[in-house]
């Protein structure tokens, strides 16, 4: 019997090679959130950074945000986009709260839940049947709903009195956690679920990846197509509605803007621009890391455009990193 005795030489050899052949790319977003996240604990531990009522708050006030971004990981990972999520939000809040108003608890919801169903089906056709590219499809769509939730309205909130909804749509707790951090863990589990252990998922980074190779393989893409931008728009008018539930309110201003914290948030995650990868996980990462570099701005007194120009330093960063087929 023959052993063989690996030197220190050769094992020192053989880390470096391993470290040399690293994709860093996949764990970058995880470095950032600890790197990021000491920094502001060294900047801010007087200002009470790391107390666990700011902790906790960075958690619900990103809890939204990762909602849609879940969603939107499957669109970018088909190599599609959708522009309108935010739109989605702010008039599935109204439509929801204008319905309860109305009708009560079930109809309000269902309400809430039609308006994302109809843009994204409505986003989905025009995209996978009339071949529009989303980006044009869904940024029309973006000025259609916004329009919308602020003419039903009036540009005033509506009202939500029910304290049902507010309790089970974010404004509550479910035992001791916040509804916000249950919901939005219950959409990360789901999702990665979905992406790395069923059917739908790997046709969806097949899509992604190379869609004449998929369709040669018996993947239809262009159901495939439509059925990630149809849950990108339901996906949003949960969030529209966990909006309305924890502010007591529809607007059509809830949304606002939140299609390019998710996007960012995605393609920082991990998610390929360029379709053919995904990570639900890492979008949820990259969603806690932009809710903890907004939070350490307002702790260290910046103000809103100091923060938008951060906001937007991170997407370009997020392209810059984005791993190309």
């Amino acid at each position: 019997m023959t052993t063989t005795v690996t030197t220190p030489s050769e094992t020192r050899d053989s880390v470096a090679a391993r470290i040399r052949t690293l994709d860093w790319r996949r764990y970058v977003i995880y470095i950032g959130f600890v790197v990021i996240f000491a920094f502001f604990a060294i900047l801010l531990g007087d200002e009470g950074f790391l107390s666990a009522n700011n902790l906790l708050n960075i958690f619900r006030q990103t809890a939204t945000i990762t909602v849609i971004a879940v969603g939107m990981t499957y669109v970018i990972a088909c190599a599609e986009i959708d522009l309108s999520v935010g739109s989605v939000a702010g008039l599935s809040s109204v439509c929801a709260a204008m319905a309860i108003s109305a009708y009560g608890l079930i109809p309000g919801i269902l309400a809430g839940l039609l308006v994302g169903v109809v843009i994204g089906a409505v986003n989905g056709g025009l995209d996978s049947l009339l071949g529009i590219p989303s980006f044009l499809v869904t940024l029309g769509m973006l000025g259609v709903a916004a329009g919308l939730a602020q003419w039903i309205t009036r540009s005033a909130p509506q009202p939500i009195l029910d304290d049902t909804f507010i309790v089970i749509f974010g404004g509550g707790n479910f035992g001791p956690l916040p509804g916000l951090l249950v919901w939005s863990a219950i959409f990360v589990v789901l999702g990665a679920v979905a992406m790395n252990r069923t059917r739908f998922g790997r046709q969806v980074l097949a899509t992604g990846g190379n869609r004449t190779a998929a369709q040669f393989t018996g993947v239809n893409t262009k159901r495939i197509k439509f059925q990630v931008m149809l849950l990108s728009g339901i996906v949003a008018s949960v969030a529209g509605m966990l909006y309305a539930g924890r502010l007591e309110s529809g607007r059509f201003q809830w949304g606002a803007g939140d299609e390019l914290s998710a996007i960012a948030a995605v393609i920082l995650g991990g998610t390929s621009l360029f379709g053919g990868a995904g990570s639900v996980v890492g979008t949820l990462f990259g969603a806690l890391l932009i809710g903890l570099i907004n939070n350490g701005l307002i702790l260290a007194g910046l103000d809103s455009s100091q923060q938008q120009v951060v906001r937007g330093a991170i997407i370009i960063l997020a392209v810059a990193l984005a791993r190309k087929k």
